[in-house]
This record gives C-alpha cells, structure tokens and sequence, in this order.
C-alpha cells in the first residue's frame, strides 16, 4: 500500500509540474505586456518578447525564464525526455543571461548593454529551445505504451501535440524569414510586431501541450 501511495504522489507530482510550466507558457507573453501598460512604460509592446530585457519588465523576464530553467532542469521522466528538457533548461538559462540586441528594441532613450557577439548566442539559444520545446511535443509527448491499446482520449491529445509541435515549428521558420528577408527590405512591418507575436503564439502552443501533458485538458475518465 506505501508504494502504491508514493507512486501515486510521485504521478500528481508530476502532472502538476507539467501543469506549471504550461501556464507559464501561456502567461508569459501576456504578463509582459500588461505589467509594461499598467506600470507605464512608454513602449509596452516591444518588437521580441526577448526585449523585455531592456525595460521596466526585466525582472519578469529572467524571473520567469529561470523558472522555466529550473522546472525543465529537474523535470524526470524517461532518459530522452530528461535529455530534450535538460537542454531547453540550459538554454533558458542561455536566453536569460544573454540580452537580445538592444538597437532591435524601444527602450524609451534609455542606455542599455549592447553586444552584437552576446546578441547572437541569445538568438543561437531562443532558437534551439524553441526547437526542443517542438520535439518534445511532437515525439516525446505522443510516444505510447505499446502494450496498451492508446484510449479515445489518448489519441485527442496526441492530435493537440502534433498541432502544438507543428504552430511552433511553423512560428519558428517564420520569424526566420522575417529576420533575413523581410525585416529590413520592409521595415514598416514592424508596427505589427511580427516577432513578438509569432513568439506568443509559439509560446502559448508550447503552454497548451504541457496543459495537456499535466491532464488539464483531456484526461482519461
């Protein structure tokens, strides 16, 4: 019976976690942007969600980005699984110790640090944890036991990470574009903020899968 408890513990333990780091997703963009309205800064909605480093919200910033460090650091499930969140930790970590390019950013006049090398590791990070957060949710989340036939629900959620993966993948190649092909032949783009939002909604996908993963949504009865 004792083990069976603690099987049971070490399994809500578990989904709450996942459930953790999924509203974190889900909240991050949106907290930025209504703490950048609500304490007036003078540019609330900035070009990168990484521009945030640069105003009032900095804090907000890294703070939330150490967590999602710390919680993907200390995640433990299964080898491939501890591997993929290991890394997207670490670059987390990389995200919120290397400062986007500040001439990218509206920083109200405000002097900032500035470093095009460090720039480039930030962007080499953002990219490559977008990049795992896809995996994980495309082929780690939908992996099946397969001596179990998967149940009706099963299959809905596996849908809803494929779907999850694929935004993210997607929302990644196209802030790619953007940045080499269209962001200076057509700066007037900028006023959409296209990266900042195609981050939101890579990030609220990322947020939607690990719901899921947590048995927010679609739970077996």
């Amino acid at each position: 019976m004792n083990n069976k408890a603690e099987i049971n513990e070490i399994s809500i333990s578990y989904l709450e976690l996942r459930k953790a780091i999924g509203f974190l997703g889900v909240a991050f963009p949106v907290a930025l942007l209504t703490g950048s309205c609500l304490m007036g800064y003078c540019s609330p909605w900035q070009s990168s969600i990484s521009c945030y480093y640069h105003t009032i919200m900095r804090n907000v910033f890294e703070g939330v980005l150490w967590i999602f460090a710390i919680f993907l650091m200390f995640y433990r499930y299964e080898k491939k699984d501890n591997i993929a969140t290991t890394i997207a930790g670490i670059c987390a970590l990389g995200v919120a110790s290397c400062p986007t390019y500040i001439c990218d950013c509206a920083t109200c006049g405000n002097p900032g640090y500035e470093n095009h090398t460090v720039g480039y590791f930030h962007f080499a990070f953002a990219a490559t944890f977008f990049v795992l957060l896809s995996y994980i949710s495309l082929c780690l989340f939908t992996k099946t036991d397969k001596t179990k036939t998967p149940t009706p629900q099963k299959l809905k959620r596996n849908k809803v990470y494929k779907t999850c993966g694929i935004i993210m993948l997607v929302c990644i190649v196209l802030i790619a574009v953007y940045c080499f092909l269209f962001q200076k032949q057509y700066p007037y783009l900028e006023k959409a903020r296209p990266i900042f939002c195609l981050e939101t909604i890579s990030l609220w996908a990322f947020g939607t899968s690990w719901l899921i993963k947590g048995e927010f949504m679609l739970k077996d009865k």
